[in-house]
């Protein structure tokens, strides 16, 4: 099962690189990382999204909460969150091409945001899924590079996240 975790951590050199070495040291895979300050300078939110059924995830929470930079750690499965990722793609449009991915574009609620004569980089923001919809959708041979963010989440209502 698919889990966001989302650690609330000092903002300090390598405090990440024990994050990150703790799951490679006990075998567990990351799908994606995105860390950042936040609105207090000597804190970082670092967002992690994995895979795993409860039991593993609950070891990890453990793991994390014993590191000495780790202030607070949740698990957004176990609330009502908020869930974005941003999605860069290249793709190739040349003809007819052109105007289909235009409209895929706006159906997915997505924009152009470098256009050339034979290609355009089209940005999506929305869950992993919608995001993985789009790629399904695009004709195939199209596309010609992906990059992504990984997602992002917060709790929803006036719960936050702090020490």
């Amino acid at each position: 099962m698919r889990h966001i975790l989302s650690v609330l951590m000092e903002n300090e050199s390598g405090a990440m690189s024990r994050v990150v070495g703790l799951f490679s040291a006990r075998g567990y895979n990351i799908d994606s990382l995105s860390v950042a300050p936040t609105e207090d300078a000597t804190l970082s939110r670092m967002t992690i999204v994995t895979h795993g059924n409860d039991q593993i995830v609950e070891q990890i929470t453990k793991q994390l909460n014993k590191l000495v930079e780790v202030v607070k750690v949740i698990d957004f499965n176990h609330c009502r969150h908020v869930e974005r990722e941003l999605m860069l793609v290249k793709v190739r449009a040349v003809g007819r091409d052109r105007d289909e991915l235009l409209r895929l574009t706006d159906i997915y609620r997505g924009q152009v945001v470098d256009v050339t004569d034979k290609s355009y980089v089209i940005e999506i923001t929305g869950t992993s899924d919608k995001l993985s919809s789009f790629l399904e959708t695009v004709p195939k041979g199209l596309i010609l590079e992906t990059v992504r963010t990984g997602a992002a989440g917060i709790g929803r209502g006036e719960r936050i996240l702090k020490i």
